[in-house]
């Protein structure tokens, strides 16, 4: 493999790592050369294995990432085990549908603290060992609508749109400590989040007429971005969100 987007030997931390996009960028990472850490609330079995069998370490956490209060913790045993984290990939995600007017704030908390608030914490506080240790790449996975509104998922716009933008403040804070924080912004994925606009006819063939690439994405769209960003082939990329859309931004 090229030395720019070799990866062997870094330990990278992802949570959702074990399904849908995660599971891709999971192995993705591991082809890489990349020993990998899912977090995840029910972590599998057969997904560690894949990894495994690409040559890695994985270690599997089941964790809520709501329990804030445990997060140093779970940073303390994943530096025991594995030792320094080189790579966070902050890709979990939950999505809730209402109209704006009915909106519950129980939904509301909820799609806030998984999208947002965990994503800024963990990068708040993984962000601190790899300012210590001179070195490190974040990438955190935003969505079209951290650029769009959407319909009835005000709380995921929501959530989304600040990813983006607390990404930059981040990159603007540890650009100058070697510490790369960026963005990925998937498109629309086949992926069980939509499965409710997959099953829309209607819904479903508006967006396909609007997508030039003229397919929905899937998981294996989002491997070369995330080892671009995880690599140091992006050493010199702060704050940027890549779009991995089928060009659906630029139409």
């Amino acid at each position: 493999m090229n030395d720019l987007f070799d990866l062997s030997g870094k330990t990278a931390v992802i949570t959702g790592g074990n399904r849908g996009l995660g599971k891709q960028m999971s192995l993705a990472l591991a082809s890489a050369g990349a020993n990998v850490v899912v977090i995840a609330r029910n972590v599998k079995e057969d997904v560690l294995a894949e990894i495994r069998n690409e040559g890695v370490k994985a270690l599997g956490i089941n964790f809520d990432l709501r329990s804030f209060d445990e997060y140093d913790e779970l940073i303390d045993r994943i530096i025991r085990e594995m030792g320094d984290i080189d790579i966070l990939v902050n890709n979990a995600g939950v999505q809730k549908r209402h109209k704006s007017v009915d909106f519950p704030k129980e939904d509301w908390d909820f799609v806030l603290d998984i999208n947002s608030n965990s994503v800024f914490f963990l990068c708040q506080k993984i962000g601190r060992k790899m300012i210590d240790q001179g070195s490190g790449k974040i990438i955190n996975i935003a969505s079209l609508l951290s650029f769009q509104g959407g319909l009835t998922v005000p709380a995921y716009a929501a959530s989304k749109g600040a990813v983006m933008q607390f990404t930059k403040s981040l990159a603007n804070e540890w650009a100058n400590l070697r510490v790369n924080v960026n963005c990925i912004a998937p498109g629309y994925m086949q992926t069980d989040m939509n499965t409710a606009l997959i099953e829309d006819e209607v819904r479903s063939r508006q967006i396909l007429e609007r997508i030039p690439a003229g397919r929905w994405g899937s998981g294996e769209d989002m491997r070369g971005a995330v080892i671009f960003l995880a690599s140091k082939a992006s050493d010199y990329i702060h704050g940027y969100t890549i779009a991995v859309d089928g060009g659906w931004l630029g139409r």
